[in-house]
């Protein structure tokens, strides 16, 4: 598979499904349906509001095409930051940053990541260096679970419990 096989029009996948995909797929064909629990979801709230006050002064939510960045700063290269609540689903942010790398490159424009944890005070950067296959890969697993007719079966972990879509899946 070459890094060609997804033109930038053809990038119809969001961060956030991307990020799904590695926390739920269940989570994720909801998600994709157009089923949004996550405004009723109290650890969404208190994420929303942890990036709001920590980074007050940064443009916030910038959008490019199908992407939403939560900010971006300027300088002698172009760092894409996302803010995050917790470490426990790392890999999901690691490789919602990678996808929005992979598609800035798509546009012409190299970039790296930061990932905000602000309860934590760490940050972790991402580059994406030789991973563009990896994230290919995560594309194609997302357009699959969006093209099922019914949700994967969820599979019951310790993450449901905070889910906002728990009761979809466990009620």
């Amino acid at each position: 598979m070459s890094s060609e096989e997804y033109p930038i029009t053809d990038l119809l996948i969001t961060g956030t499904e991307i990020n799904y995909l590695f926390i739920c797929p269940t989570k994720l064909w909801y998600f994709a349906k157009g089923i949004t629990m996550e405004q009723e979801n109290e650890w969404v709230d208190l994420g929303r509001f942890l990036h709001e006050q920590r980074y007050a002064n940064e443009e916030k939510e910038v959008l490019v095409g199908s992407i939403k960045i939560d900010f971006i700063r300027r300088g002698d290269t172009i760092e894409v930051h996302e803010v995050k609540l917790g470490k426990s689903m790392e890999k999901a942010h690691e490789m919602q940053a990678l996808y929005y790398l992979y598609y800035l490159k798509k546009l012409g424009i190299k970039a790296k990541a930061v990932l905000h944890y602000p309860k934590l005070n760490e940050t972790k950067e991402v580059t994406l260096d030789g991973r563009e296959g990896e994230i290919e890969k995560a594309i194609k697993e997302v357009e699959r679970i969006k093209s099922l007719p019914a949700p994967p079966k969820p599979v019951k972990s310790k993450k449901c419990l905070k889910c906002a879509y728990y009761e979809l899946c466990w009620v």
